[in-house]
């Protein structure tokens, strides 16, 4: 079964965004904009990062649903959280293709709905990137966790190179324009440590991943 729910409005930053238009055009682009990453390695990485998952999860910024093929048994409540409407259609209809029971709810990341220290995991798969206040949305994720929780992630984040690094920084308004937000050149990594979170995680890429979003850091982060 597929559950809707508003918690609460989008305020008028999220409703007024300069990037809501496109993201709902983008919400039927998506899925063949990202086909091609999804084989040459993202699918699989999916894959092992969600083989962790397990009790009340939550995802975050869930899109159009790429990851609920790879929840494992082990998840006994799943709750996937997506503000932008076209997605959110765009969600039910993959979770009725699984047949996987979740609610969906029109939430940010930025401010949550759940009880303190009520969820065993957290899921965040290309998504701090895009959210407006990564610093507040990890507080929130702290929040909710549970002492013995985790923060399972995959997140482009910015380079190591300098090089690299200079070319995100020249290219973020361009590119966060036509990816819905996204912040290529956020040092995602050290806004966890920086909220408390202890982070294990391993940088990786594979042919075909543009360079502007290398490398994707995938891991598991505790606090």
């Amino acid at each position: 079964m597929t559950e809707f729910a508003c918690e609460e409005p989008l305020t008028d930053l999220d409703a007024n965004s300069p990037y809501a238009a496109w993201l709902r055009v983008m919400a039927w682009l998506y899925d063949p904009f990202v086909w091609l990453g999804e084989i040459a390695g993202m699918r699989r990485r999916r894959g092992v990062l969600l083989a962790e998952a397990h009790g009340r999860v939550v995802e975050i910024g869930a899109g159009t649903g790429l990851n609920i093929a790879h929840y494992p048994d082990a998840v006994c409540e799943l709750i996937l959280t997506e503000p932008e409407p076209s997605m959110r259609r765009k969600l039910a209809r993959r979770l009725e293709r699984h047949g996987r029971a979740a609610r969906i709810l029109d939430v940010p990341a930025e401010r949550f709905p759940f009880a303190d220290g009520s969820v065993d995991t957290v899921v965040s798969t290309l998504v701090l990137c895009t959210v407006d206040d990564p610093e507040r949305a990890l507080r929130e994720i702290a929040r909710v966790l549970r002492p013995d929780g985790q923060l399972l992630f995959a997140e482009h984040v910015r380079a190591s190179s300098r090089l690299l690094a200079a070319c995100q920084d020249k290219l973020l308004r361009p590119w966060r324009g036509f990816a819905g937000g996204c912040v290529c050149n956020r040092p995602t990594v050290e806004l966890m440590r920086g909220c408390g979170f202890t982070v294990e995680a391993d940088d990786v890429s594979w042919r075909g991943m543009p360079a502007i979003v290398r490398p994707l850091t995938v891991g598991r982060a505790t606090h």
